[in-house]
C-alpha cells in the first residue's frame, strides 16, 4: 500500500494556516479590487475538490489503498480554499464566497475510466502548480503571494503522489491491465500537454464532466463569473506560451520516465499512442 508512506511524507511537511501564513504582512495597498476578486474565484474552485473526491471514491471501489489517499488529497484541497477564503474574511469580507456560491460547484461528475481520470488529474495538478506559481508573481501584496506559493507546492506533492499510483498501475497490474493503463496515459497526456493548441485552458474544473447538464457542466461555468478563468490566465496573470511550456515539458518529463521511453514533444508522445493502438489490435 501506498497511502501508509504517503501519509507519513505529508504530514512532515503540512503547513499550519495559524503559524505559516504571514498574516501580519498584509499591505492594503497592494491589493486591488481586480486581485482581490480573482482570489475569491480560486477559492471556490479549490471547494469543488469535494465533488472531484465523491468522484474518485465511487470510481474507485475496488482500490481501498487509492481511496484512503483521498482522505489527504481532498483535506489538503478543501484547505487551499479555506485559506483563500481566510484571506477574504481578513482583509476583504465583501468579497467572502457565500455558502450557496461554494455549494453550487458540488454536483455529480459522470462516471469515467478510473485510469484515465487518474492521469488527468496529475495533469491538473502539474498544471495548478504552474498556474499559481505564476499568480504569485503577478499578485503584489505580499501575504497572498506566500499564500499562492504555498499551495502551489502542495499541488507538486499531489502530482507526485498521483504518479506513484500510476507507477503502480503499470507494475502491479497483468500485461493486459498494464497495457491499458499506458493506453490511458497516453491518450490524456497528449491531450493535456497540447493546451497551446485548444482555445480553452485544460484542467479538470474546465472540462465537461456531466452530459445531462450540458453545456453547464464544467466546474467553471458553475462560479458567479463563468468565463473567469480565461480572463485570469490571458489579461491578469498573464499565463503565456513559456508558462505553458513549462507545464507541458514537465508532463512529457514525467511520462518519459513512467514509460521508459523518450518523449520530448508531444507528437513523440502521440507517436508512441498509436504505436500502442497498434500493438492491441494486433494481439486481438
Amino acid at each position: 500500500m501506498l497511502y501508509p508512506e504517503l501519509f507519513k511524507s505529508m504530514e512532515a511537511v503540512r503547513w499550519n494556516m495559524a503559524t505559516d501564513i504571514p498574516w501580519d504582512d498584509f499591505d492594503g495597498s497592494k491589493l486591488s479590487d481586480e486581485q482581490a476578486y480573482t482570489i475569491k474565484m480560486n477559492a471556490i474552485t479549490e471547494w469543488a475538490a469535494l465533488p472531484a473526491t465523491e468522484m474518485f471514491l465511487r470510481d474507485n471501489r475496488d482500490d481501498s489503498d487509492f481511496s484512503a489517499f483521498m482522505s489527504i488529497w481532498f483535506f489538503e484541497e478543501q484547505k487551499h480554499s479555506l485559506v483563500l477564503i481566510e484571506y477574504l474574511r481578513r482583509f476583504r469580507p465583501d468579497l467572502m464566497p457565500t455558502e450557496e456560491e461554494l455549494h453550487k460547484v458540488r454536483f455529480e461528475f459522470d462516471p469515467a475510466p478510473a485510469m484515465e481520470t487518474l492521469m488527468l488529474h496529475f495533469c491538473g495538478e502539474i498544471r495548478l502548480n504552474h498556474w499559481y506559481r505564476c499568480a504569485s508573481d503577478w499578485h503584489t501584496e505580499p501575504v497572498i503571494k506566500a499564500i499562492y506559493q504555498t499551495i502551489a507546492h502542495d499541488e507538486a506533492r499531489h502530482a507526485g503522489a498521483y504518479l506513484r499510483y500510476m507507477k503502480r498501475a503499470l507494475n502491479q497490474k497483468g500485461q493486459e491491465l498494464g497495457d491499458q493503463a499506458r493506453m490511458a496515459f497516453s491518450k490524456i497526456g497528449v491531450l493535456m500537454a497540447s493546451a497551446h493548441r485548444t482555445p480553452q485552458a485544460l484542467h479538470p474544473t474546465n472540462l465537461h464532466v456531466n452530459k445531462a447538464l450540458y453545456p453547464e457542466d464544467t466546474v467553471q461555468s458553475k462560479l458567479p463569473s463563468p468565463g473567469w478563468l480565461e480572463q485570469w490566465l490571458d489579461n491578469q496573470i498573464r499565463f503565456d506560451k513559456d508558462w505553458e511550456g513549462k507545464v507541458s515539458a514537465r508532463i512529457l518529463h514525467n511520462l518519459s520516465l513512467l514509460m521508459n521511453s523518450s518523449f520530448k514533444t508531444v507528437q513523440d508522445l502521440n507517436r508512441y499512442r498509436k504505436e500502442l493502438i497498434r500493438g492491441t489490435a494486433v494481439v486481438a
